[in-house]
């Protein structure tokens, strides 16, 4: 027999005992110890024999709990004794509920645990007397700041970076004054400092509010940072880094994250009357349906119906500012009544000479249309210069922190 196999002969124990060795520790490692905690609505589960399950269609409270050791008790006595906490009425299919019950042989139920939402739940204590509790979980927040670059849609970058897409729609509406989301580019650099809640500092729930932003809008960073100048305000409005307002006197779109399919121009072939004519208002195509907001507060000057606008909503802002929005579904104002930036006035339709569903915005100053996109709008009043040095002191490290991770996350 030659060395060479010899000293594989003499290997072979030694590498048995090593996977055997192995083997054992992985083994170890997925023993779970059933003496460690478990603790959820304030109880060590452990010490329940614990039923977990939901509300079913038909189910009721008391068809659930009449199949439980009621310790000498009827399901009316309960009902009777917990309705002033707890409306047994109020469950619903789909929501769960837990019972918390004795580890002997009898299996006595000790609790009834029933979630409506993630974040309260209500018990009813079966033990010595009979009662109800209302409780809430603790909710703790946390903070996170990111960078990232465009790669399509505001929602789809947000998910691609394990942030909840809902805080997409919130972030349009702090920038709808001055960013039409519509012209930002793939690549476009963006950061974001933001709360988000933890329920049992363990189950997320959502963000809570956004503590910081800029966003790259053709090639300059638009900041946002939200303040309350007046501690009586009731709400706290969005400031750029030199403490100038966010919100202008009017809105970039009517409508939220849409296309536009056709500009302002004076020569255009029309896709339904089929020759070459001005047009004069913007294209924003939308599924029918969809709300129209008025740009800007004003008085509804006209509202109603013709052969080429379809349905359409004129809005007198000031003397010198009028807008109008056609093909409308639905119209939801009428003349003369007063309407708030933002308000809904009616529903993306098809109505009048429109080859599918969109609103055709129109543009007026001083009695003659424009093009809303190349006009330079009004701002809204900026911020008092008594607020300011506070402002600034505040904003500062919020915006250093933004542009710091910026810069890390552009040279990955």
């Amino acid at each position: 027999m030659s060395k060479f196999f010899q000293k594989i002969l003499l290997l072979l124990p030694l590498l048995f005992f090593v996977i055997s060795c192995e083997k054992t520790k992985e083994e170890e490692y997925v023993i779970e110890n059933p003496k460690a905690k478990v603790i959820d609505f304030g109880f060590n589960l452990n010490e329940f024999n614990v039923v977990n399950d939901t509300i079913e269609s038909g189910d009721t409270f008391g068809s659930i709990i009449d199949k439980q050791n009621l310790n000498g008790n009827q399901v009316y006595d309960v009902v009777a004794k917990v309705k002033d906490t707890f409306d047994v009425r109020s469950i619903r299919k789909g929501k769960p509920y837990t019972i918390l019950r004795t580890k002997d042989r009898k299996h006595k139920i000790q609790y009834f645990i029933y979630q409506p939402d993630k974040l309260s739940y209500y018990i009813v204590d079966f033990r010595d007397s009979i009662q109800a509790h209302k409780k809430t979980r603790p909710v703790t927040f946390k903070t996170r700041t990111i960078a990232g670059k465009l790669n399509g849609s505001l929602s789809e970058t947000l998910q691609n970076l394990k942030v909840d897409p809902s805080l997409a729609p919130r972030i349009a509406k702090i920038y709808a004054w001055s960013i039409d989301f519509f012209k930002l580019q793939k690549g476009d650099e963006f950061a974001l400092k933001f709360t988000e809640r933890y329920i049992n500092d363990t189950v997320y729930d959502g963000v809570d509010s956004l503590k910081a932003s800029f966003f790259e809008y053709k090639g300059k960073k638009i900041y946002a940072f939200p303040f309350k100048p007046d501690e009586n305000a009731q709400k706290q409005e969005y400031y750029d880094e030199e403490g100038k307002t966010l919100k202008n006197f009017f809105l970039k779109a009517p409508l939220k994250f849409i296309n536009i399919t056709s500009r302002y121009t004076k020569n255009r072939f029309h896709p339904v009357q089929k020759r070459w004519k001005a047009h004069n208002g913007t294209d924003y195509a939308a599924p029918t349906g969809t709300p129209i907001m008025s740009t800007a507060a004003g008085v509804v000057e006209q509202a109603g119906f013709t052969t080429g606008n379809g349905n359409f909503v004129k809005v007198k802002h000031d003397r010198t500012y009028a807008t109008q929005y056609l093909h409308m579904s639905k119209i939801l104002v009428k003349r003369g009544q007063r309407v708030t930036q933002g308000q809904v006035i009616g529903k993306v339709g098809s109505t009048g000479l429109a080859t599918g569903p969109h609103v055709c915005y129109r543009f007026w100053k001083n009695g003659v249309q424009v093009d809303a996109l190349k006009l330079k709008l009004p701002n809204s009043t900026p911020m008092d210069s008594r607020y300011k040095q506070k402002y600034i002191e505040y904003m500062t490290p919020l915006k250093r922190e933004l542009d710091s991770v910026a810069t890390a996350n552009s040279k990955k």
